[in-house]
């Protein structure tokens, strides 16, 4: 479910997933007779813990409407008349799936849904008030990370607050903190200052699984300093209470400055011809990165020219300001249903250079981008590689070339 590059797999010990299961029954208030959707796949910590063995530590009943979950685009469209015939009180999913659910008319009763949770990618403010206005339901959110063995935070039923993902759940410490990467030293911020946020407690994973032939074992690879687990995510904590500002991995440095790809994505949403969006940065030489960003339409009606007119009108900070808009079919999405942003920075990155060796008169060379370790590579081949690296050196990329000219 990772969003940022190869996956790599967290090892989760027995005790993580029990403590696990039994917080999420204390928050969800789960109890024999109560019933939630499930449509995430089993191979997600959200699906395993949320919608499996939370309800089996209380008795609930978990529903899975179709062998293929939310990812049936057949579902959609019968799904108001499944919560009108099994009368789930909750159901978990992920932004996706609730702005597909905005999007389908209500023809069902479905006044026992009272809690549809949200989590495992960051929730933009227009899919929740579509959401709220086709269903008269506040979205839930929740916050975790597989590292975490799934959640860290929780809404209760009725304790929807703008801007938090909810409460911590029990067992679990979060704190936000500056964390040295050198010396791994940490921090800790005061209540309601930005930091990285650090999770400690019996949920923290055991590690990545490592494999040499027949011999495994767990490292934890710097991502756990003094017992507390890095999330890589930004934000702070106040009274208990989660506010995420961000992935420090998705954060758009332009010349020094960070920007939310969030304050991106909400402006475009609200645009009537908008059903999804994504921003990430775009290497540029004078300020490192530029913010970009990607689309998906309802219908044709809306140009580039007026979706970028509309995003600077809404932006109010300038150097937020996307410099493009690109209109997709699809953005591509994780298997289960988060945006996958590598893809569209290597695919705004490889626009931008082709566009650029054009401009310099070469046509006979190939690029190709993608992501190694986490950092963007630039690949080069055809008769004009070797010219076209000297044309873009001074991207802060790594570029390498495969020279295809042979000697006559």
């Amino acid at each position: 479910g990772g969003t940022t590059g190869t996956p790599k797999v967290a090892a989760h010990t027995h005790r993580n997933q029990a403590v696990m299961a039994w917080s999420l029954a204390l928050a969800g208030g789960g109890e024999p007779g109560r019933t939630i959707v499930a449509g995430l796949p089993l191979f997600h910590v959200n699906a395993l813990l949320v919608t499996a063995l939370a309800p089996m530590v209380t008795g609930a009943t978990a529903i899975w409407p179709s062998p293929l979950g939310y990812r049936d685009p057949h579902l959609y469209s019968v799904f108001w008349r499944l919560v009108e015939h099994y009368r789930p009180r909750a159901m978990s999913a992920v932004p996706t799936v609730y702005s597909f659910l905005s999007a389908v008319p209500v023809d069902a009763d479905i006044s026992s849904l009272e809690l549809p949770v949200v989590g495992a990618a960051p929730l933009p403010e227009q899919v929740g008030r579509a959401f709220a206005r086709a269903t008269g339901l506040e979205l839930h959110e929740g916050y975790g990370l597989t590292e975490g063995t799934c959640a860290t935070s929780a809404t209760p039923i009725g304790d929807v607050r703008a801007g938090s993902v909810g409460l911590r759940l029990p067992y679990q410490k979060v704190v936000a903190a500056d964390v040295d990467d050198a010396t791994g030293q940490v921090r800790e911020l005061p209540a309601g200052q930005t930091g990285e946020l650090l999770i400690s407690g019996p949920t923290v994973f055991a590690g990545y699984l490592r494999r040499d032939g027949d011999r495994r074992w767990t490292e934890r690879d710097g991502s756990v300093v003094d017992g507390r687990l890095r999330t890589g995510d930004l934000g702070f904590v106040q009274e208990e209470r989660i506010h995420l500002r961000g992935r420090q991995k998705d954060v758009i440095i332009r010349g020094g400055h960070n920007i939310d790809p969030a304050v991106v994505e909400d402006a475009l949403l609200g645009h009537p011809a908008v059903t999804g969006a994504a921003a990430v940065g775009r290497p540029d030489r004078g300020a490192g990165e530029i913010p970009v960003a990607f689309v998906t339409l309802a219908g044709t009606g809306a140009t580039v020219e007026e979706l970028t007119a509309w995003a600077a009108r809404h932006i109010s900070e300038p150097a937020a300001r996307p410099r493009t808009v690109t209109v997709l079919d699809a953005i591509p999405l994780t298997e289960i249903g988060k945006p996958f942003k590598p893809a569209l920075r290597e695919a705004a990155a490889a626009r931008h250079f082709r566009e650029e060796l054009a401009a310099c008169g070469i046509d006979d060379a190939a690029v190709r981008t993608e992501h190694e370790g986490g950092r963007l590579v630039v690949q080069l081949s055809g008769a004009a590689a070797v010219r076209a690296a000297d044309v873009l050196h001074g991207y802060g990329v790594e570029i390498r070339t495969a020279d295809e000219r042979t000697d006559p």
